[in-house]
C-alpha cells in the first residue's frame, strides 16, 4: 500500500494519485478496456508499478467483424503496456 502525503485531506478522490486509486481498487470488480479491441471485466487481485494487473473471475469481450466475442477466464495477468482505461466498479451493466 502506498502511504498517504502529508498534508492530503483523505477523503477528497481528486487529490488520490494514480496508483492510489488502483490500490482502492484491490478486491473490486474493474472495466478495463485494452489498446485494439478487447474489454476485460474482473476482480482486481493485485498490480505494480508498471500496472500489470491480475484479475479473476474474468469476462475478455473481444469486438470482431462478426460481432462480440465473449471468453470466460479464471485469472489472467495483464500485461499494464496494453491498457487504455480502468474503470473502478466494473462495466455499468455488469450491476
Amino acid at each position: 500500500m502506498i502511504a498517504p502525503k502529508k498534508g492530503m485531506p483523505q477523503g477528497n478522490p481528486s487529490h488520490l494519485l494514480p496508483s492510489e486509486l488502483i490500490d482502492r481498487c484491490i478486491g473490486s470488480r474493474i472495466w478495463v478496456l485494452m489498446k485494439g479491441d478487447k474489454e476485460i471485466t474482473g476482480t482486481l487481485r493485485g498490480f505494480d508499478v508498471y500496472v500489470n494487473m491480475v484479475l479473476e473471475d474474468v469476462e475478455e469481450i473481444e469486438n470482431t467483424p462478426e460481432g462480440k466475442k465473449t471468453t470466460k477466464l479464471d485469472q489472467i495477468l495483464l500485461n499494464g503496456n496494453n491498457i487504455a482505461v480502468l474503470v473502478p466498479g466494473g462495466k455499468p451493466d455488469d450491476s
